[in-house]
């Protein structure tokens, strides 16, 4: 498939003059050319809310203001710093990408989309969007909303939960760049697509009427905006119940409860938590001898990308004798410092809840 030579010649241009004028402009992540700052914020952005990043972001900085700061930080500050965002992942792979970025490349992140994809989480939309941001590389971008934008733009009939279709895509999106393009260009370009995406063309009730591209747009012409993007492969959502064990007692005059580190693998992988079990009776096993004390409290409902998980937290206080409690590998963390411990963000808000 050849994208028609009326888009070809019209799309670009007419992208990136609505983006100087009627785009994003102001968010803290704009204006700058720091691959640092761009890269933390192309990271943070994936399947997150710009509204729901902007204190990460400027928390991050404050901490970590560039990438030498985060590539010594220990992983625990920075799942700490990371707690509430989701899909922690992320953030271990943004701490083995600064690492990485400080042994192998003295510091300095590499100039080119083709050099950044070699580098720990950075796929090839996020290393077009750095390439095109911080040097103006005429390269473009393919996240999802991209994808959704132009599969509607030229009515792609390919099927995107296909990695053919995303590659043929891709193509596709490499034809519609300007051409001959300033760096400024580039940046408008780039910054259009996502506002296109984000604000304009949504998956549902796109706004049509204000797109600077509708003119071009085959699906609209048609009127079958609602048939893009093709996708057939759908994953199922799960439904699961854990239980939630919160061991309390006194540290030293403070209350503290119960953490364990999470697996490598898996949901909340790597993270602090309390220990889980998969029914009430398990739970109490893992409470032993103490579960005669246990309190149950309200259930919790959390939503992850394909799951939903329903919590159910469980409640025992020890006495002094609980100095004996045998876990296999974990420690008593003060209740004042569970700012500092990265926690999955169901678990952080139960514990700064606790009842007396």
């Amino acid at each position: 498939m050849k994208a028609p030579d009326a888009v070809i010649a019209g799309f670009a241009p007419a992208l990136v003059h609505w983006q100087r004028r009627d785009g994003r402009h102001g968010l803290p992540w704009q204006g700058t050319r720091d691959p640092y700052r761009v890269w933390l914020s192309e990271i943070m952005l994936q399947q997150t809310q710009v509204s729901t990043v902007l204190g990460y972001y400027q928390r991050f900085l404050q901490r970590f203001p560039d990438v030498q700061a985060l590539a010594t930080a220990s992983e625990d500050e920075v799942m700490s710093l990371w707690s509430g965002l989701g899909y922690y992942s992320r953030a271990r792979n943004l701490h083995r990408c600064a690492r990485a970025v400080v042994s192998e490349h003295g510091g300095r992140f590499p100039s080119t989309s083709l050099q950044l994809a070699t580098l720990p989480g950075i796929g090839d939309s996020t290393a077009a969007a750095i390439a095109a941001f911080c040097h103006g590389e005429r390269v473009s971008i393919a996240d999802g909303n991209v994808r959704r934008v132009l599969s509607r733009l030229l009515a792609f009939e390919g099927d995107l939960s296909q990695t053919r279709a995303q590659k043929d895509l891709w193509q596709l999106a490499q034809s519609l760049l300007p051409e001959r393009p300033s760096a400024d260009d580039m940046v408008a370009y780039t910054q259009g697509l996502m506002d296109l995406g984000a604000g304009v063309c949504t998956l549902r009730r796109p706004a049509c009427d204000g797109c600077p591209v509708a003119g071009l747009c085959e699906a609209r012409r048609a009127g079958t905006t609602d048939r893009f993007p093709v996708k057939t492969r759908r994953i199922a959502r799960r439904h699961e119940s854990w239980w939630l064990l919160v061991l309390r007692k006194s540290v030293a005059g403070q209350p503290a409860v119960w953490l364990e580190r999470r697996p490598p693998r898996g949901i909340w992988a790597g993270l602090h938590c309390v220990p889980v079990a998969g029914d009430e009776a398990q739970a109490l096993a893992l409470a032993g001898p103490f579960a005669a004390k246990s309190r149950h409290l309200p259930a919790l409902a959390h939503a992850l990308t394909h799951r939903e998980l329903r919590l159910h937290p469980v409640l025992v206080d020890l006495g002094p004798g609980a100095a004996e409690l045998a876990r296999a590998e974990g420690w008593w963390v003060p209740t004042a410092q569970l700012g500092d411990v990265g926690l999955p963000a169901p678990v952080r808000s139960l514990l700064m809840q606790l009842p007396g």
